[in-house]
């Protein structure tokens, strides 16, 4: 009868050793990971306590990443347990972000948002074509100068680079404006979350877009201008007829049978029908690239809970709800901490020139963005969006981990330059702009002078200059 070391079973002293100390490793880095996590939900656990605006949360768990990345760094230089804390964009895109979306879809206050569906799709659609070719098109003029490190003969990187960077993901905003001391107007909630959502889904779009356009190799021309805006139009449409027919087909399944006896069930059907409607969206070819899973996830989350919510049985409707949320925060948790620790993790190129320029042009093509499609907008809407609301859905356009991930994916020869750019841009809006939503909410709506966006600025400049150079200089000396 042969041994148990015959059959391959049981391993030989010579492979045991590896076998072990891999093992340890994976659990020792699991346990590293389990830790960072608890330390950043007591941080937001602390923060909500206390009612501390000045600091999000999401800078918060970023900033304990960064210490948790330094600490790896310095214990460990050459040791694998850095490259365990490295930013990962496929990890991101197919395993952490399905999560945020689909419970963005599924929780959505439909009233709000259909109600003012043609100002959410000034904002996220128009105004995400105008923010990625004005940023695109004043960074590549600054590159003929060679005043920035980008490519100077062809327009697409800088274009790519307008795309990923008009990613706007308000996550730490919304955290405050949702916070029920602030009162927020929920007429500035729905826009501004109706926004972010849906922007996410369209700079995604539009970046794939153009990229599939630079591995193409073809000059860049005017047709080329209209060629992309079709292919995103296409892209588009397409992605958000499978999330509302994979949707719908779940609805059909759930009213017709009697899952409704197993809530367990039902809840399983519902995840496997998100990211199957994800999957078949990354997975249908359209003129050589790949439809938009993200958006075919966030209208099939509309369409489950807008048709199949009295579907389910009691117990589905209330544990889906609590379900789907604790997955979203978990996945955004560990997102913002990979995105502390990339500060430590990921080899940067400087370019001081590429990082200020790039913030004045965000917060101008956010500009553009937000004030003349209000005042379109104004002209058909019953109930106006006055200007001190404008002025904080203009300042609510922080950037997140979508555009960082998408800067991750890039391939173009610039792309060190980019990366370490757009750290900097999430780092500055989450922290600067983010820690000042709720002190700019006071101003706006307790103070009847802060009507004009202009003397807001300087009401903002006077009040918040030494805390914003202060955690400016903070995370100069902290990346440093």
């Amino acid at each position: 009868m042969p041994s148990w070391r015959q059959l391959g079973l049981s391993p030989s002293p010579s492979s045991s050793t590896p076998t072990v100390d891999a093992h340890e490793f994976g659990a020792l880095n699991t346990l590293g990971l389990c830790t960072v996590l608890g330390l950043c939900v007591f941080a937001g656990y602390w923060l909500k306590q206390r009612k501390f605006y000045y600091l999000p949360e999401s800078a918060a768990i970023m900033l304990i990443g960064a210490l948790t990345g330094g600490l790896v760094e310095w214990l460990w230089p050459t040791g694998d347990e850095l490259s365990f804390l490295k930013f990962n964009p496929q990890m991101f895109f197919f395993v952490l972000l399905p999560p945020i979306i689909f419970e963005a879809g599924y929780k959505l206050n439909k009233k709000g948002f259909f109600s003012n569906f043609t100002t959410i799709i000034l904002y996220a659609v128009f105004g995400t074509l105008v923010s990625t070719f004005v940023i695109g098109g004043l960074l590549y003029g600054f590159a003929e100068l060679n005043a920035v490190p980008l490519e100077n003969h062809t327009p697409i990187e800088a274009l790519l680079f307008g795309a990923l960077i008009s990613a706007v993901d308000p996550v730490a905003t919304l955290a405050i404006m949702g916070a029920k001391e602030v009162n927020c107007d929920p007429m500035l909630y729905s826009l501004i979350f109706g926004e972010s959502v849906l922007n996410d889904a369209v700079a995604i779009v539009l970046f794939h877009t153009l990229q599939g356009f630079a591995t193409q190799d073809r000059p860049f021309n005017i047709g080329t201008v209209f060629s992309v805006l079709g292919q995103f139009l296409g892209v588009s449409l397409g992605s958000i007829l499978i999330g509302v027919v994979c949707g719908l087909i779940c609805c059909g399944l759930m009213k017709y049978s009697s899952l409704y006896k197993y809530p367990k069930y039902e809840i399983t059907v519902l995840f496997l029908t998100a990211f199957g409607s994800f999957s078949l969206g990354e997975a249908i070819e359209w003129e050589g690239g790949g439809l938009s899973g993200i958006m075919s996830l966030f209208f099939c989350g509309i369409t489950l809970s807008h048709y199949n919510y009295y579907n389910l049985s009691e117990a589905s409707q209330v544990s889906s709800s609590f379900v789907f949320e604790t997955m979203a925060s978990i996945s955004e948790t560990i997102v913002f901490a990979y995105i502390g620790t990339s500060v430590f993790s990921s080899e940067h190129r400087w370019s001081f020139s590429l990082i200020i320029l790039s913030i004045l042009f965000c917060a101008g093509a956010r500009a553009l963005n937000t004030f003349p499609f209000s005042a379109c907008a104004n002209i058909k809407r019953k109930k106006k969006i006055p200007m001190k609301m404008q002025v904080v859905i203009w300042f609510a356009g922080l950037r997140g981990a979508i555009a960082f991930a998408l800067a991750m994916t890039l391939t173009t020869p610039n792309k060190g330059y980019i990366v370490t750019t757009t750290l900097c841009i999430v780092i500055f809006t989450t922290i600067v702009c983010g820690g000042s939503t709720e002190p700019c909410m006071c101003h706006f709506c307790r103070c009847g002078c802060c009507c004009c966006g202009w003397w807001w600025l300087v009401v903002f400049f006077f009040c918040f200059w030494d805390d914003c150079v202060l955690t400016l200089l903070f995370w100069v000396v902290l990346m440093c």
